[in-house]
């Protein structure tokens, strides 16, 4: 029985490391097409009927790099991860000084840099099980190692939610701004970007006076 269960976990792990390395080599080169968030926000949406209805249907383009506008990877970098082009996928000094914060009795933020949201949004599922991290954790080393960071960028830009059935940033300028990803402005780019933390609750469109303060303070990191 030993012996069995030995082999069946052999096999398991050949085909699961097989099939995760050949999975993140395919979308070095072809577009993500669909995402785990996207089936499950489809099957199970949450929020008003307006926002049900959108995620049943959800609305995703994608675009290649050069295609969407200069100032949206900078400014999702600026808001996002701004050690970016630093680290190889995990911003360390970022997850310490979260935790401090926590110790401190802070209101809990996150400390994923872009490349783990990255492996997040394509390969898994939300959550926040230890299981669903080393996964998270497993994915990021394997896109740092085979994605060159403008790829993860095009990739993640193309596959964030960005409210309630949109997905990746040609649909939300779309959306919101009745233009192009090529098309979008500074300040539209930076409003986007602080929207993301929330996008279900939060319009760049029709930006708060508090998101309206954020995306200056990202076009001043711009």
């Amino acid at each position: 029985m030993l012996r069995l269960a030995g082999k069946v976990l052999k096999w398991f792990l050949i085909v699961f490391f097989g099939s995760s390395i050949l999975a993140v080599v395919a979308f070095r080169f072809i577009p993500v097409s669909v995402t785990p968030l996207m089936v499950i926000r489809s099957i199970n949406p949450v929020g008003s009927d307006s926002q049900q209805e959108r995620e049943r249907h959800w609305k995703h383009d994608w675009v290649s790099y050069d295609d969407i506008s200069p100032w949206m990877s900078k400014a999702v970098v600026a808001s996002e991860d701004g050690n970016f082009y630093k680290h190889h996928g995990f911003d360390f000094k970022q997850i310490e000084k979260a935790v401090e914060e926590h110790k401190q009795g802070k209101r809990q933020r996150g400390a994923s840099t872009i490349s783990q949201q990255t492996a997040k949004n394509v390969f898994l599922w939300p959550g926040h099980s230890w299981i669903r991290k080393g996964l998270e954790a497993y994915f990021t080393v394997l896109i740092e190692a085979i994605w060159p960071k403008e790829r993860i960028l095009e990739v993640y830009l193309n596959s964030i939610e960005m409210g309630a059935g949109i997905y990746g940033v040609e649909a939300a300028a779309e959306y919101y701004f009745n233009k192009p990803a090529s098309g979008l402005t500074k300040r539209e780019c930076a409003l986007i970007a602080v929207s993301l933390p929330s996008p279900l609750k939060r319009d760049p469109a029709n930006p708060s006076a508090y998101l309206n303060k954020r995306a200056r303070q990202i076009m001043r990191y711009m």
